[in-house]
């Protein structure tokens, strides 16, 4: 297989990396911060000059883990991007989360090369990422996929190829939708319960193993009540991924509305200084929008 290449070390990426330099994998990486690259460095890695440069050091796999659709178009066909050093039989895994319209572009254009692109973005946050119990879900050519498989079971908790070019983005996609709504919801309910003058946090006991449970009540409402907003995941991010929702749904003409009520939310919590709180964080667009306070006393 040869080394990997990583590129984009950031609060996901890292730890990422770490984990395949734990699992024995050699790696060639790189990242805009040169810092970023230094700890991996640190941990063994070989640093590459830029995308180009990682792509032709690298064996079978090259990784990128990057905030949005135009970094990851940046790194893969831009001045010294990654379709200046790849090599034909090379599969570039996209790891970011970023519009499947895109994806698709890009695996258009490496395909050309004889490159397959793999998009896998990740559900779990930094803790998982840490962990290495990242959901992974990806889009692309099968045979390239069994490939990369191995190397995305060091990442990740459940790797799962749900289609073709772009079906992992949409899969993202449909994640962030309802977990967004689901958060969302949380935190209505909750806030109608302390605005009736009934304790939230006893209104999530009773209703938690029935049909209301779900990862987000179990995850969210406990950090309503104390008020711990660390993220986890953060609205800003939140707010990214929304965005291509709607630019995917805009191209597909298909009508979101709830996700256009989540993003304005996050958007206003954004915009009140909350945009790196945890996307839990919706509990107090709730609490200021009811004049109440979800946290215990």
């Amino acid at each position: 297989m040869g080394k990997i290449g990583f590129i984009g070390l950031g609060i996901m990426g890292r730890p990422m990396a770490k984990n395949l330099i734990k699992a024995g994998y050699e790696l060639v990486v790189y990242d805009v911060a040169a810092a970023a690259a230094d700890e991996l460095c640190g941990c063994g890695a070989e640093r590459g000059g830029s995308p180009a440069d990682v792509a032709a050091k690298a064996g079978e796999i090259i990784i990128t883990m990057l905030p949005n659709s135009p970094h990851v178009r940046e790194v893969t066909i831009g001045a010294n991007g990654l379709i200046y050093g790849v090599k034909k039989g090379q599969i570039v895994v996209d790891m970011s989360s970023i519009s499947p319209i895109v994806s698709r572009e890009l695996n258009a254009v490496l395909n050309e090369k004889g490159v397959e692109m793999i998009d896998a973005p990740v559900s779990g946050g930094q803790e998982k990422a840490e962990q290495g119990t990242l959901a992974i879900m990806a889009g692309g050519d099968a045979a390239a996929f069994e490939k990369a498989r191995p190397v995305l079971e060091k990442m990740g908790a459940t790797v799962t190829l749900v289609g073709g070019s772009g079906a992992g983005q949409t899969t993202k996609l449909v994640n962030q939708i309802i977990v967004g709504i689901n958060i969302s919801a949380v935190a209505e309910g909750m806030a109608l319960a302390k605005k009736a003058g009934v304790d939230p946090r006893k209104v999530f006991e009773a209703i938690r193993r029935g049909l209301a449970g779900s990862q987000c009540l179990e995850d969210k409402a406990p950090r309503m009540f104390e008020a711990r907003y660390n993220p986890g995941f953060r609205i800003n991010l939140h707010i990214k991924d929304l965005w291509n929702v709607l630019e995917t749904s805009r191209a597909l003409n298909c009508s979101v509305p709830l996700s256009s009520q989540v993003i304005e939310m996050m958007i206003a919590l954004a915009n009140d200084g909350c945009e790196s709180m945890d996307h839990g964080a919706l509990g107090r667009y709730y609490e200021k929008l009811n004049n109440v306070s979800l946290k215990e006393n």
